[in-house]
């Protein structure tokens, strides 16, 4: 594969994933109007808007993923592309409450088949070494989804509604999926490792695998909770802003998505140019670079919903928000390292589930049940809102736990992914 094809191929699955999260997280920058529109409380909205995506991503992104090592990966990105971005437009086209929750379970059911395939597609684009590098770009689309999801679509639906917020995000995912189909093809598996994994793992052993690399076990559950500490606070931030200091969909979307976009843009791209420095070809580098900048920035997600400043607010967003990009890209390499290559769509898939279960089904679900009830008889209000999510910051301490724990054998398990593909 020359260099240009194989950037060309790295540079759409980027913009596939910024697709992604973008039709995911448009709900929460039109969350407090979907919950005043359909009359719920912070329970109730964040059970349409999370539980129904997050249920049918995570059951059905093990057996997509499974099939995706079986099979063609880029007819399957393709095709879950146009699936979720169909439904994605059919949830600006809902009536109702019921509507709504079918369209987003077919939108769920479309993204589970996307990021397995494209980290697959990708490490058979670039060697081990340089993988690392190139999921790191890969994970620029996070930030430019989020913006998507935060500013854009903010824009949007202060102009148009929020329906009209679901559509400008549908319709574009449809043309790109073409576009996947029709001018990418689908690379050789495992032909830039050392070693070729010969045959087809089964389900089991590609699961009893997992389960005795300990290193892979550990930066799974570092990447789950990142995403339950970080993207579990940006999920309720608009919300939060709307309640706190009083603002519109368009000005508290404006706020995050700047952050999203800039800080989250310099975050992966800060991580993908120290990835592809010779020194952090040490595994163990890698990760006691994650654990202290997670750790780190752990300290002003706390303090961004402790203040009543909106000036204080916003400087500590930009503190710890851009965080939230960095361990995209490094986990997702680390990940496919420790997987032998007829595993790699099973071993994400298994990541994706984990973060998605923490992040589009606990912490919504966890933070509207405490701001509910910190709310007593008068509801869910902004003092209780924020107490939800103080006491939600602090887990960033735990994925830091994790990424300490998986530095003690990340060298051996890499090793063990190379002679089990030998």
């Amino acid at each position: 594969m020359a260099p240009l094809e194989r950037w060309y191929v790295l540079i759409v699955m980027c913009l596939v994933y910024a697709l992604n999260i973008a039709a995911r997280y448009v709900v929460t920058t039109v969350f407090e109007p979907i919950r005043l529109e359909l009359h719920l409380t912070d329970t109730g909205a964040a059970f349409l808007t999370g539980i129904p995506l997050a249920l049918f991503y995570v059951v059905c992104g093990i057996p997509i993923a499974w099939l995706a090592d079986r099979s063609n990966r880029r007819n399957i990105v393709a095709a879950s592309l146009v699936l979720w971005s169909g439904f994605t437009v059919l949830c600006g086209l809902a009536l109702n409450y019921w509507q709504f929750l079918v369209s987003r379970i077919g939108a769920g059911v479309g993204e589970a088949g996307a990021t397995p395939p494209s980290t697959s597609i990708v490490s058979d684009c670039f060697p081990p070494e340089r993988r690392p590098m190139a999921l790191s770009v890969f994970a620029l689309g996070a930030p430019l989804g989020a913006w998507l999801a935060a500013d854009v679509a903010g824009a949007v639906a202060q102009a148009h509604g929020w329906r009209g917020a679901f559509l400008a995000l549908g319709v574009p995912g449809v043309l790109l999926g073409a576009l996947v189909f029709s001018t990418l093809r689908e690379p050789t598996r495992g032909r830039l490792d050392a070693t070729v994994g010969a045959g087809k793992a089964s389900f089991s052993a590609a699961l009893a695998f997992l389960w005795r690399q300990r290193a892979a076990f550990h930066v799974i559950m570092a990447s789950g909770v990142c995403s339950l500490w970080g993207w579990g606070l940006v999920w309720w931030t608009p919300t939060f802003l709307l309640r706190a200091y009083g603002l519109n969909v368009a000005e508290a979307g404006a706020i995050t998505g700047h952050i999203h976009l800039i800080g989250g843009i310099l975050a992966t791209a800060g991580a993908a140019w120290l990835m592809s420095r010779p020194s952090m070809v040490d595994p163990h580098r890698v990760l006691r670079l994650l654990a202290w900048v997670t750790g780190c920035a752990t300290i002003p997600s706390i303090m961004a919903y402790w203040t009543d400043s909106l000036w204080l607010a916003r400087v500590m967003f930009w503190a710890y928000i851009p965080a939230i990009y960095f361990f995209i890209g490094p986990c997702m390499a680390l990940v496919l390292n420790l997987a032998p290559s007829i595993m790699r769509s099973t071993f994400t898939a298994w990541s994706v589930l984990v973060g998605n279960v923490f992040n589009l089904i606990v912490a919504p679900q966890f933070v509207g049940f405490l701001s509910d009830t910190f709310g007593g008889t008068h509801g869910a209000d902004a003092a209780s809102l924020r107490w939800a999510l103080l006491v939600l910051a602090p887990t960033g301490f735990w994925a830091t736990w994790h990424f300490v724990l998986a530095a003690r054998t990340v060298v051996p398990d890499m090793q063990r992914a190379v002679s089990y593909a030998a």
